[in-house]
This record gives structure tokens, sequence and C-alpha cells, in this order.
């Protein structure tokens, strides 16, 4: 990963992030039918001013870096002091199967053990069966569902300790 860099993101990569977000959720989006009036809330149409919001909740974010030019993308909450949950990673399709979305979640193991942490948690479309999978095989166990009204997906719950 000598190429590839992942930092922590400031304010004014902001509108960069959501960019990236969108972009890299936008296959997911489409393989599941997924659109602003069925599901809102999805990575694929997020905007600048829900990162600002949170940020200001204390959330962290990360960008992966080829050079200056961020191709990846993870925020990280804080749930309590030992449980973190991962949202809105992602890669840029075209960077995609080189292993750069394991670096992302060993980066986010590495932070939450700094911060004292034991677990992260995340929640994603059940029905994705190949990224359960690649949850699965970067040490992610499956807990559960949960089928909700406003959304046409199950939501998938994984977690992990260590």
């Amino acid at each position: 990963m000598s190429e590839y860099m992942i930092k922590e993101i400031t304010d004014n990569e902001l509108v960069k992030a959501a960019s990236v977000i969108r972009e890299g959720f936008q296959t997911v989006a489409q393989e599941f039918g997924l659109t602003v009036e069925n599901c809102a809330t999805n990575g694929a149409f997020i905007k600048k001013e829900r990162l600002i919001i949170d940020k200001a909740k204390g959330n962290y974010m990360y960008g992966l870096y080829k050079g200056d030019q961020m191709i990846g993308f993870m925020e990280l909450e804080k749930k309590n002091n030992l449980q973190f949950e991962i949202e809105k990673i992602t890669i840029l399709p075209m960077y995609r199967n080189q292993g750069l979305g394991k670096n992302m979640i060993d980066y986010a193991k590495d932070c939450v053990k700094k911060a004292g942490g034991r677990k992260i948690i995340i929640g994603m479309i059940e029905e994705n069966s190949k990224l359960r999978d690649w949850y699965e095989r970067n040490g992610f166990i499956h807990l559960g569902t949960k089928k909700f009204d406003f959304l046409p997906f199950t939501v998938g719950y994984m977690e992990a300790y260590f």
C-alpha cells in the first residue's frame, strides 16, 4: 500500500468525500434498485451537509488517497467506550479488488484499538451476499437481520471483536 495513504480528512475535504461516497455507493444503488425516492439515506445520494453533521457529532472520517486523489472513504462513530460503528465505507469502483478495502478495515481496527475500543459493528444490505462474504473474510461475524418499512432491503448486522 506504499503508493496509498489513509488519513483523517479535513473540513475542506468534505465536498470531495461526499463525491467519493456517492460514486462508490452508486454501483450498489444500481444493483439493488435504490433511488433517492426509496432510499434517500443511502450513500449514493449523500450530500456534504450530512458529513458536516456527522463530523459535528464527533465522528471520525478517513480518506484513502492515491497521491493527492481521494479514492476511498470511511467513517467511524463511537457508540460507547468499547464499540465503534463503520459507516459509509467505500472504494471508488476502478480501485476495487486490490486489497484496499481490507487495508481500510485494518486501519479502522487500529484506530478503534488506540481509542480503547474492542468491537466494530456494521449494518449493510443483507441481500448483498458478495459484500457479506467479504466482511466475513475480514473477521466479521453475522449477527442477524432487521427489516425496516422505510427501506427496500433487509439490514444485516455484523461485528468484529479484537
